[in-house]
């Protein structure tokens, strides 16, 4: 197998698979226009402001900077070498490579090392889930499992396992099979002993859940004890495969469902989302023992635009599902939140009223995060007693503010309202006061804290004549071979001002002497360094002229080299004050003359 993939083979790749199907997978595009805008899948935002062309076959997106063709995107996003992006992109196109998945992740340790503790885990939660079901010793597990309502399909699907009542049963299965005890304690699946060095299992006479990635690898495992051994449930520690803050659990099953329905039902943990499972909630998702994270959000943004919250009704559980619900509204999700009654979780939900029920009147039933706030400010509070009545009145009118909907902000008004016998202009009223006050306050913060005035798009920011000539001049050059060539000419032996800009230039030169046609997705893929590539986006991007005219190819060139003259003028400005300090007029008149015929020359 060779180890590098031929560049024929690229150019296939490239012209083969279409950059919008590829980013659809992992982004909801819409389009405008020539091209297809979406919400950034590199940095949290509510508004749509990464842009994928399809003429070019690039994507650009105009909040974090970040740019690319098909291949960088794959990279950036799942954190995979260029390589493996190419046989991910050869697969979609049906394109046969010479070069397989291990060779492409190269022969460094770390990449081998990663792929033991991957190997490991896939290894054991096959033999965890043999035990469960094909073994005497695992009976009594899968008979309790069984009482508690799981069926064989739901075992099999989740792959639910059973760890041996032994101290160094898997410590023994691994070592025979040549995986270092050393890698497989950092991989969270065996214990050392400070006393002596030896080591243990992790994991003993317990009901094995494991913990996929994304893609379906299991990465981790959460063992649950099956008598009154604490804790009821063992969980894997992080890892260098396994971060909290990253995983969704079921996202490999739910993806499917997700982008079919557009909507994911958020569960606490992974037990209430195999109980929903088992009920045919298929896009069933739950964080692992950690608050929503901006990494949950990135994921979740590539395949869905609404979230059904549905946790535990008791107080913690309330609490979490408020700040869960914040987090997704500020990201512009539109949520519901499932209540559970009588404070019963999913599955014993599921078990007293039965599936059908589950689905329709909990989660079919969901309350709009505006209705959930009312439930939520009034907790702790006796409305009888007037002032817990106006606290809870103004903590309302203040989440009915933030509403940008007219027709929203009416009604909830209304409802409170006939809820409390108040006047519906009183309300409307003090909303106003409470919205303007608020805004006097965020403008008041703006002015002592200046993080918010950071502006996001630099591309935007008013920049000097130079630095736009060379940007509009890098966008033609880009675009057309002999402009390219036409303004190395005229520059003659000078250079953009701009590092990042002259060397762009010289990587399109290069690129240019193997390639008769401008190829924005190919110029991409030849440059190496990741900054300019962004930056080489970001350019093609840019609003042009169809086509140079010489008037406005001489302005851009005059502004470029007028800068250069600028800077020598300030340089010689500064050598004539020295020349008249040190009393040497002779020199000082040389510099004078040689000033005045720059400034001519602007």
């Amino acid at each position: 197998m060779a180890d590098r993939i031929a560049e024929e083979k690229i150019d296939q790749i490239r012209q083969t698979v279409d950059i919008v199907e590829i980013i659809s997978d992992y982004v909801q595009l819409k389009k405008q226009g020539r091209n297809y805008f979406g919400l950034c899948p590199f940095h949290g935002e509510s508004t749509p402001s990464f842009s994928v062309s399809p003429d070019k076959q690039i994507f650009h997106c105009f909040g974090c900077g970040a740019g690319g063709n098909v291949f960088s995107f794959l990279m950036e996003l799942e954190g995979i070498s260029f390589q493996e992006a190419a046989i991910k992109l050869a697969a979609k196109g049906n394109i046969e490579l010479d070069i397989n998945l291990a060779a492409a992740r190269g022969e460094s340790k770390v990449s081998k090392d990663l792929q033991t503790m991957l190997d490991a885990h896939e290894l054991l939660a096959k033999f965890y889930h043999h035990l469960l079901v094909n073994t005497k010793e695992g009976q009594h597990a899968l008979e309790y499992l069984l009482g508690r309502g799981f069926t064989r399909e739901s075992i099999d699907k989740f792959q639910i396992g059973y760890s041996l009542n032994s101290w160094d049963f898997v410590t023994k299965f691994l070592s025979k099979r040549d995986f270092q005890p050393e890698w497989m304690e950092r991989a969270g699946l065996i214990i050392k002993r400070e006393r002596d060095g030896t080591y243990f299992d992790r994991f003993r006479d317990r009901i094995m859940f494991p913990i996929f990635d994304r893609n379906g690898n299991p990465i981790a495992f959460s063992g649950r004890s099956l008598g009154p051994d604490e804790p009821k449930y063992l969980n894997s520690p992080e890892t260098a495969i396994f971060n909290k803050s990253k995983i969704l659990y079921n996202y490999h099953h739910a993806k499917p469902s997700l982008k079919k329905t557009q909507q994911a039902v958020l569960f606490e943990g992974f037990a209430d989302v195999i109980s929903a499972d088992r009920s045919g909630v298929e896009n069933g998702i739950a964080t692992m023992g950690t608050s929503l994270t901006d990494d949950h959000i990135v994921l979740l943004r590539q395949s869905i635009q609404s979230v059904t919250i549905c946790y535990d009704s008791d107080n913690p559980g309330i609490e979490a599902a408020y700040r869960a619900g914040n987090h997704l509204n500020d990201s512009g999700f539109q949520i519901k939140i499932a209540m559970m009654p009588d404070g019963m979780d999913p599955d014993e939900y599921i078990k007293k009223y039965g599936p059908e029920k589950f689905r329709k009147e909990v989660i079919g039933a969901g309350l709009t995060w505006m209705a959930f706030k009312f439930l939520y400010f009034r907790r702790g509070k006796n409305l009888q007693l007037e002032g817990d009545r106006l606290a809870y009145i103004e903590e309302i009118i203040k989440e009915i503010s933030k509403l940008t909907n007219a027709v929203e902000r009416d009604h909830y008004l209304r409802q409170l309202a006939a809820e409390f016998s108040l006047s519906l202009d009183a309300l409307r009223e003090q909303q106003k006061q409470i919205f303007f006050q608020e805004k006097r306050k965020s403008a008041g913060k703006n002015q002592i804290n200046h993080k918010p005035l950071v502006i996001k798009r630099p591309v935007n920011e008013l920049k000097p004549a130079y630095y736009t000539a060379e940007r509009r001049l890098l966008a033609h050059m880009l675009k057309d071979r002999d402009v390219a060539y036409k303004v190395q000419e005229l520059l003659q032996d000078n250079t953009f001002n701009i590092d990042e800009h002259q060397a762009i230039i010289t990587y399109l030169l290069a690129f240019y002497e193997n390639h008769l046609e401008p190829d924005s997705s190919a110029f991409l893929t030849y440059i190496q360094d990741d900054n300019l590539r962004r930056l080489v986006a970001t350019i093609e991007m840019m609003s042009i002229n169809d086509e140079l005219s010489n008037q406005e190819l001489t302005d851009y060139i005059k502004q470029v080299l007028n800068y250069q003259k600028l800077l020598k003028i300030k340089e010689k400005e500064l050598e004539l004050k020295e020349a008249e300090k040190q009393s040497d007029f002779s020199k000082a008149a040389v510099i004078a003359i040689e000033i005045n015929q720059l400034r001519k020359s602007l």
